[in-house]
């Protein structure tokens, strides 16, 4: 038997996902420094490595809208067609500022856990944690008549 460790692709959709769910708290951030183009929030997200595309940009800044948490107006551009600048509300404002409050109190929370854990940032081999006997072992390095996932180390060629 044999601890199995989490899967690549799971690190890549957790990491995914947590930056999907703080994009709305940076580009009101973006927005409460000075009103912005949609480009210009794209390469500030980008130059922070929360790397977003359009794809994904744009209908956030739509729901956003559509809460009324940001506002646009059209302004000419000298160099092509007229350009759609996003800008917080009052209302953005207020939920930015709950946000904010929101992070911090949570961002504490999770530098305190790890200041308390003697050994962080590298973690006890599973099986010496306490209270971890018997629990999330692998049986896929076992004969299994159904098939099972193969050896430890045709599972380590797929990570």
């Amino acid at each position: 038997m044999t601890v199995t460790p989490p899967r690549r692709e799971s690190f890549a959709k957790n990491n995914a996902q947590m930056r999907k769910g703080i994009l709305e708290y940076c580009i009101l951030l973006i927005l409460n420094q000075k009103r912005s183009y949609s480009a210009d929030i794209l390469q500030s997200l980008k130059d922070h490595n929360l790397i977003v595309v359009e794809g994904t940009l744009y209908p956030l800044l739509s729901r956003l809208r559509k809460d009324k948490f940001l506002d646009y107006s059209w302004e000419e551009n000298t160099q092509g067609p007229p350009r759609k600048y996003y800008v917080l509300t009052e209302k953005g404002y207020r939920w930015l500022t709950e946000l904010s409050s929101t992070w911090r109190e949570m961002r504490d929370a999770i530098l305190d856990q790890e200041r308390s854990t003697d050994n962080f940032p590298a973690p006890a081999p599973f099986e010496q944690r306490e209270g971890t006997e018997g629990a999330f072992i692998d049986h896929r390095d076992e004969e299994d008549p159904e098939g099972g996932f193969g050896t430890d180390e045709e599972r380590d060629d797929q990570l």
